[in-house]
């Protein structure tokens, strides 16, 4: 091992800065990088730590930032501000995106398990027991020709020629029944066409 790799593997006080490192880690030195490593990586998974929360998301997300100090060392600039800083940057970011994707994902997956839509089953019941109620008291006031027809045809699923049959009343009168029939109680129910 030579006396430039040495001085670069053991950090110290005399040492190259963070900017010098960075430099020689855009060259491509990966001894400067490890270097490097020691001086960001704790601070770095600091910050990550306290954004993110999770002991293995944060190593990851640390694991990310100093893949991505690496990859792009060259476009360092130290007149923006010091390698730690950057670093640190990069550190909050990284960790303030894992957090919105994870809440990302735990919205969709609730979502997912939700009901198609969600109601009230109390106060549906209610609702069917008045609209059935209503519907009963709309009922009583057709003549009884009238309900017997409708009660067949809708309620009992008969066709106008069996409701005829089992009224002996003629098809047409049957229709002219249940059409009146149906008229009031449209009318009493408040349906709008």
């Amino acid at each position: 091992m030579d006396d430039s790799v040495r001085v670069l593997a053991s950090p110290g006080p005399g040492g190259p800065s963070p900017e010098e490192l960075l430099t020689r880690v855009a060259r491509g030195s990966e001894a400067a990088f490890e270097q490097l490593y020691e001086v960001v990586a704790g601070p770095v998974y600091g910050v990550v730590r306290r954004v993110v929360r999770d002991v293995a998301q944060s190593e990851e997300v640390t694991q990310e930032v100093l893949v991505e100090l690496w990859r792009t060392a060259p476009r360092f600039d130290p007149a923006r501000g010091s390698v730690l800083n950057w670093a640190l940057t990069l550190a909050h970011r990284r960790g303030v995106d894992r957090v919105r994707s994870a809440q990302a994902r735990a919205e969709r997956e609730q979502k997912a398990m939700a009901p198609e839509r969600e109601f009230d089953e109390v106060s549906e019941a209610v609702t069917a027991r008045l609209e059935r109620e209503q519907v009963r008291r709309c009922l009583s006031t057709l003549t009884e020709l009238q309900r017997e027809s409708v009660v067949l045809a809708y309620y009992g699923g008969k066709t106008y020629p069996e409701v005829a049959e089992l009224l002996g009343s003629p098809l047409g009168t049957i229709k002219t029944r249940l059409r009146d029939g149906l008229i009031r109680l449209r009318d009493c129910l408040g349906v709008t066409r």
